[in-house]
Formats: structure tokens, C-alpha cells, sequence
């Protein structure tokens, strides 16, 4: 019994399980054990075993056979198991339930957990619409929207359904659909959608999409549809369980046959128990899983890594999972007459009171590189999908897009504007700054590179997996990235459905995908990849409860590792499985000429067990030796 306390603690420890829940089923055991071999008991405490873990296993077995002829690793233990008791080899019987289930208890702990991504998606959906009808404003349910109704959305409202803007201009948060952080200017014309948000100016629009048929519906769907298609991989040891049991009775009926000893026929039913063949994957996974919790990942579905280790590509999303996802200032140009410093200056001490995420960034990035404050602004104007104007220092300063400078009849050099057009090209946002309307420089924005990513995705396409930039962003953007990240596959422009018929694509050619993002938009693709990583520091709940692994603190370049270590994992498994089949044989062909006698050939047994647990420890600081 102390044998089975030591193993338990062994396990426990395996898995990851959290410490007071570890040493309470240490604790409950050892008390047990004490009690088997210091009282006097009128029983046999094996028998202990065989009721509370043998009838399960017995029940479970015959409930397969007989309802789908389901034939699994149960049945053999369940023959086994009887055989043993009919022949009064209480302690054999008692032992293999015992291992059976504990494995079985293995299995437990690395299946997936409940998620509430799709409920947190439905929340996202707008509740009530201002719709205009008889020259009045009022406000109904979002259900009840029909197809050509105008609608109002104020400053900070959600878009009730997709459409189309009348009048008005304004800029929307898109980042639910396309995972950009940037806000999108619209006016008149332009269309928008559901579940987005209005930053700014109100705006009037006409409504095309409602109902089911709205962007934020379909999304859901799709997560739905795509978690629904993900296949589920059976254990190993089920998938052989019809072959082990043909085997196994084969042998057992045949040493019966032609020693006459029964005893001998049962100890090749225990021995060939697929004892160690159930703890092989298990034990394995949680180490694993272990070992990446080390590194940063939280691993939520307990066969990911298994999935992991036979992916060919790697499809990333781009803001937040391989850039920053935040707005830089990566350069500053004058016009003549102006120094870049005092162009710089000039646009944060216009911007300080702007709510715009551009605005922010300008004043965010100026008081780290200055390491000073910003002069005071008066007069300060908020021009909705165009820019701010202020006083300051008694002169009117312009920051926004060349469209506001035409308007306030500010001329830009030619050299300057075509400075500025090859910064777009590269997808990057410019700033205008003007001086009493004079052009005085402008500032370029962008969303800058992690520092690890060049090195990760390096290392990735070292180990034989194609990385594949998917995006939400403009072409340009996509590609100025991935030349400097010297990926060769981009996707650029893509809404929630395109990235989900990529993978989809991927995989009826017969390719594993890992899909890696962090935004609410990504969620379907999380969910249809083979295996989906959400960044868990910068990525939105939805997106970590869609995915499979969640990268807690974004450490992108531990990806490697992970790809490492999955492939590690899978070489344990197999040589676990090889070990425990060889182990198999070996004991039956002892059991025959009666070497081993039921008790002797559980023992070995619980042997090997311990063996694979061993193997599969050492996957708990196994570290990749070639990065």
C-alpha cells in the first residue's frame, strides 16, 4: 500500500496539481495506508481497490460493449480483474485497478476546461439603436432594426448593425473586427459595423446588414462553427484496446490449453494489462505541460502539445502579436524655417488634450525622448477625421491629415508631400504640423517590431515550420513587416472569415496549422486552427478563452521552445508505448512456463509503470539544447 502512496505523490507532482490539493491526496493515502498495516482488518484490504477503482472499470466496459461494441483498454483489465477474484488473486486484482485508475485520473486533469469565449462574444453585441423616424430620435432594440432605417451614433456608442454613413465624420475603433489598435477615420460614404465603436464625431448612417446577417453575428457563428469542427484525438491505448484484447485472451486461452494451470492463463491477463500503455501519454502531456508552465504558457486543452508537435505552418496576426500594438513616433521632418525638434514639440503641446490614440502616442512618445513637459495650449479643437488645432504660445498649431491643411488653405512642398506618400506606401500614419498656416513638418507613426520577433520567427522556420503573416492591416503595412521579419507568405486585409478560410484551406491540403493572435477578431481562426496561442498579457479575454495555450506574459520567443518541447513530448510518448508493449511480451513469455505467477506479474507491472512516469519526468526541465 505504501508502494501505491509513493507512486500517487509521484503522479500528483507529474501533473502540475495545485499544492494543497496535492497534499491533501497524499495525506488521505498515507492515513489509509497507516491504518491497512497497523490494524488488524477481518478483510482484505486489497479488496479495497477492487470495489471502489475495478467496478467502475467493469461497469464502464460492459456499458461500451453492450450499448456501441466499444471495445477499449476496460475490457481486458475487466477480464482480468474477474479472473484474478475467481482465482483468489485479490492482491493483483486490487493493484491493476488501482494503476487503471489513476491513469484514468492522468487523463482528467489534461482535458479541456469549460470556456466562456462565445458568451463574452454575445455580450459584445449592441442592445439598442437610435433610430430616426418622424423627424424624432428613438431608441428600440438592436433586434428590431430593419434594413433602411437611419440610425444615430453618438460619441462612444457601439454600432448597432452594418452600414452605410450618410453624413458626418468621425473615427471608429475597428479592432473587434480587423484587431487593429488604430482607430479608422470615416465620413459620408464609408461603411461600418456592428459591434465596432464611434470614437469621436457623431455621425448618421444607413443600415444594410441587421439581425443575423450583421458582422458581430456572423463572428460568432463562426467561433461556434469552428470549435465544433475541431477533431478530438482518442488515446492511444483505446486505439489499440481491440488488438491488445484479441492478443491477450489469444495467449491466455492458449497457455490454458496447453499447460491445463488457469493460474498461468491469468497471470497473462494481468501481465497484459495495458497498465504503463495508459500511463504513457498521460504522464508525458503533464510534464510537458509543466514544463511549459515554466516558460510562460498556459496550456488549456490537455492534447494541444500532441497537436502542436505535427504542425507544418504557423499563421501570426500582426498588432500585439508580433509588433507592440501600440503607436510610435519613428520619425520627425521639417519644413524650412523649422527645426525637427521644435516640430515635434509644437505637435505634443497641440495634441495634450486630445483623446485620439494618435494624439496620445505623439504626447506619450515626446516625453520620453524629450524627458520634459509640453507648453501650455489654449483654444484647443478636436477636428473628428482630421486632426486638433490649438494656441500655443500665442501661435494657431494644426496636427492632423493632409485633408485638414487643404481645408485651412495650408500649402504643402511638393518635396515634403512626396516624402510623406512613401511613408504611407510602407503603411505608416503621418501627422501635419502647421504654424499660423505655414507647413511646418510632419511626424510619422507606426506600430514598431518587438525586439524578440526577428529571432523568433528565425528559430521557427530553423525547426521546419512556415511562418504566415495574417492580418487585418493594409497591404502595405502587412508587407513592410514581413520583409523585415523575412516572412514570405502574407495575407493582408483580412477579416475574421478570411483568416478562418485560410486555415480551412491549409488543412484540406493535409497542413497542421498553430494560429497565434490576441485580438476579439481572431477568435474564429483561434478556434479552427489545429492548435490556437493567444497572447494572454495584451490579448483580449475572448481571444485566450478561444485558443488552446495562452501565452501569459507574451514572451513571443519562447514559441520556439514550445514547438521544441512538443515534438520532445512525442518521442517520450513513443518510446513509453514501445517500452510498455516490449515489457508486455517479455512478462508473457515468462508467464507461460509459470515464471510469473499473477501477484509476481502485477508487481512487474507496477514497475514499469513507475519506469514511464520516470521517462516522462524528465520532460519537466528538458530545455531545447540547439536554439
Amino acid at each position: 500500500m505504501r508502494s501505491f502512496v509513493t507512486k500517487l505523490e509521484q503522479l500528483l507532482e507529474l501533473g502540475g496539481v495545485k499544492k494543497d490539493i496535492c497534499l491533501l491526496a497524499i495525506s488521505g493515502a498515507a492515513l489509509l495506508a497507516s491504518i491497512f498495516d497497523l490494524l488488524p482488518l477481518p478483510f482484505d484490504a486489497a479488496w479495497i481497490a477492487i470495489v471502489l477503482c475495478g467496478i467502475p472499470i467493469v461497469l464502464e466496459a460492459l456499458i461500451g460493449l453492450i450499448t456501441r461494441f466499444d471495445i477499449k483498454a476496460d475490457v481486458l483489465v475487466s477480464i482480468a480483474l474477474i479472473a484474478s477474484v475467481c482465482i483468489g488473486e485479490d492482491f493483483a486484482a486490487g493493484e491493476v485497478a488501482f494503476i487503471m485508475q489513476l491513469g484514468a485520473l492522468l487523463e482528467d486533469l489534461t482535458v479541456a476546461k469549460a470556456r466562456a469565449g462565445i458568451e463574452k462574444l454575445v455580450h459584445l453585441t449592441p442592445q439598442t439603436a437610435r433610430v430616426l423616424r418622424d423627424g424624432g430620435e428613438c431608441v428600440v432594440p438592436a433586434g428590431q432594426v430593419q434594413i433602411g432605417d437611419i440610425l444615430r451614433v453618438l460619441p462612444g456608442e457601439t454600432v448597432p448593425v452594418d452600414g452605410v454613413i450618410l453624413s458626418g465624420q468621425t473615427s471608429i475603433n475597428q479592432a473587434v473586427m480587423t484587431g487593429e489598435s488604430l482607430p479608422v477615420d470615416k465620413s459620408a460614404g464609408d461603411e461600418v459595423s456592428s459591434g465596432t465603436v464611434n470614437q469621436f464625431g457623431a455621425f448618421e448612417m444607413r443600415a444594410a446588414k441587421v439581425g443575423e446577417d450583421s458582422s458581430i453575428q456572423r463572428m460568432i457563428r463562426l467561433v461556434q462553427s469552428a470549435d465544433a469542427g475541431k477533431a478530438k484525438i482518442v488515446s492511444l491505448a483505446d486505439r489499440w484496446a481491440t488488438w491488445v484484447v484479441v492478443i491477450a485472451l489469444s495467449a491466455a486461452v492458449l497457455t490454458w490449453l496447453i499447460s491445463g494451470e488457469i493460474i498461468r492463463a491469468v497471470t497473462i491477463l494481468v501481465v497484459f494489462c495495458p497498465c504503463a500503455l495508459v500511463l504513457a501519454t498521460p504522464t508525458a502531456i503533464m510534464a510537458a505541460i509543466g514544463n511549459a508552465t515554466r516558460h510562460g504558457f498556459l496550456v488549456r486543452e490537455g492534447d494541444a502539445l500532441e497537436r502542436l508537435s505535427k504542425v507544418s505552418r504557423i499563421t501570426f496576426d500582426k498588432t500585439g502579436t508580433l509588433t507592440c500594438g501600440t503607436p510610435q513616433v519613428t520619425a520627425v521632418r521639417s519644413a524650412s524655417g523649422f527645426s525637427e525638434a521644435e516640430v515635434y514639440a509644437l505637435a505634443a503641446s497641440a495634441e495634450q488634450l486630445s483623446e485620439h490614440p494618435l494624439g496620445k502616442a505623439v504626447l506619450r512618445c515626446y516625453r520620453q525622448s524629450a524627458g520634459t513637459g509640453v507648453a501650455p495650449c489654449a483654444d484647443f479643437r478636436m477636428l473628428p477625421g482630421r486632426g486638433v488645432s490649438a494656441d500655443v504660445g500665442g501661435r494657431t498649431v494644426l496636427a492632423g491629415s493632409s485633408q485638414m491643411l487643404e481645408e485651412q488653405a495650408v500649402e504643402i512642398p511638393a518635396g515634403l508631400r512626396a516624402e510623406a506618400e512613401q511613408e504611407l506606401q510602407k503603411g505608416r500614419t503621418v501627422i501635419y504640423v502647421a504654424v499660423d498656416r505655414l507647413l511646418a513638418g510632419y511626424l510619422v507613426l507606426a506600430d514598431t517590431l518587438r525586439e524578440e520577433s526577428a529571432s523568433t520567427i528565425a528559430a521557427i522556420q530553423a525547426l521546419g515550420v512556415q511562418p504566415v503573416l495574417l492580418t487585418g492591416d493594409h497591404e502595405n503595412a502587412a508587407r513592410t513587416i514581413a520583409a523585415e521579419l523575412r516572412i514570405r507568405e502574407v495575407r493582408a486585409n483580412c477579416l475574421p472569415e478570411d483568416k478562418l478560410d485560410f486555415i480551412s484551406r491549409c488543412q484540406q491540403d493535409g497542413e497542421a496549422v498553430c494560429m497565434i493572435g490576441d485580438g476579439i477578431n481572431d477568435a474564429p481562426a483561434l478556434k479552427k486552427a489545429n492548435v490556437g496561442i493567444a497572447m494572454g498579457g495584451v490579448g483580449s479575454d475572448i481571444a485566450v478563452d478561444a485558443a488552446d495555450i495562452a501565452l501569459v506574459d507574451d514572451e513571443v520567443k519562447e514559441l520556439p521552445h514550445l514547438l521544441a518541447l512538443s515534438r520532445r513530448m512525442m518521442r517520450t510518448i513513443k518510446w513509453n508505448l514501445t517500452f510498455s508493449m516490449t515489457l508486455n511480451f517479455v512478462a508473457i513469455a515468462l508467464a507461460f512456463p509459470g515464471v510469473l505467477n499473477p501477484v509476481v506479474g502485477a508487481l512487474v507491472h507496477n514497475a514499469g509503470s513507475v519506469l514511464v512516469i520516470l521517462n516522462s519526468a524528465l520532460l519537466l526541465k528538458w530545455r531545447n539544447r540547439k536554439r
